[in-house]
């Protein structure tokens, strides 16, 4: 039972999304023109963006944590955070390019907000490229903190707010109706919803076994360190 306590929120993920998966395929939709059979993709594309979102702002907390309180655990969550959020955002894109195809006739349109997400996604491969240029702990982490900070700030307006200034394919976005008006249907919403959930706490359980393995690694190269300085230290004597 207290297995069950600990990790309730992990068997209710996996729940979720097999009813997710399963309902998104057998279920019956609404035959709306264009979308037809593609809108089933409304259960995985947006709930994986709007998850890579959330994961990204909890980087962006850790990262204000780290900057404040100086613990190095805390930039070990924001990287790691990132990292999840970053393969969220790739699954995001090939949902989204396969949505494209079927509904605009082309992988990539040339759409303010997927070049937006293409820009977004460079920023987070910078900050990756960014830590792995320093040697220096406390240095990689304060300055891919205020970085990763930065980052995140760029990536919402890009991908949120540039898109509904100008002509956008995207529902919500350019004058273009929002996607409300399709998700009234309780066939869509019953599935839709968890779909958030779902993905969101799929995304937080593998940041938290990205973070332990990461932190066993660290220890274990700690510990090997301390045994060749012990080694060096012995033969010297």
């Amino acid at each position: 039972m207290a297995y069950l306590r600990q990790y309730w929120w992990k068997f209710l993920s996996v729940l979720i999304l097999f009813y997710v998966f399963v309902a998104g395929l057998i279920n019956s939709v609404p035959r709306l023109p264009i979308l037809n059979e593609t809108i089933r993709n409304s259960f995985y594309h947006p709930p994986l963006w709007i998850a890579m979102m959330t994961l990204l702002l909890l980087s962006a907390v850790f990262s204000i944590r780290f900057l404040s309180k100086g613990k190095m655990l805390d930039d070990l969550w924001a990287i790691e955070f990132a990292n999840t959020a970053i393969l969220f955002g790739v699954l995001g894109c090939i949902t989204g390019s396969v949505w494209a195809y079927f509904a605009w006739g082309d992988f990539w349109p040339n759409d303010p907000k997927t070049n937006g997400v293409a820009v977004g996604m460079l920023l987070y491969v910078a900050y990756f490229i960014l830590r792995a240029s320093f040697e220096d702990e406390l240095r990689r982490a304060r300055v891919s903190a205020i970085y990763n900070i930065f980052a995140f700030a760029m990536f919402i307006p890009l991908i949120m707010i540039l898109p509904r200034l100008t002509d956008s394919l995207h529902p919500g976005n350019g004058g273009n109706p929002g996607f409300n008006q399709y998700d009234q249907d309780k066939s869509i919403t019953m599935i839709i919803r968890p779909a958030f959930i779902g993905f969101t706490m799929l995304g937080l359980w593998i940041t938290q076994l990205r973070f332990r393995t990461r932190r066993i690694e660290i220890v274990l190269d700690d510990q090997q360190v301390n045994e060749k300085i012990s080694q060096t230290c012995i033969s010297n004597e």
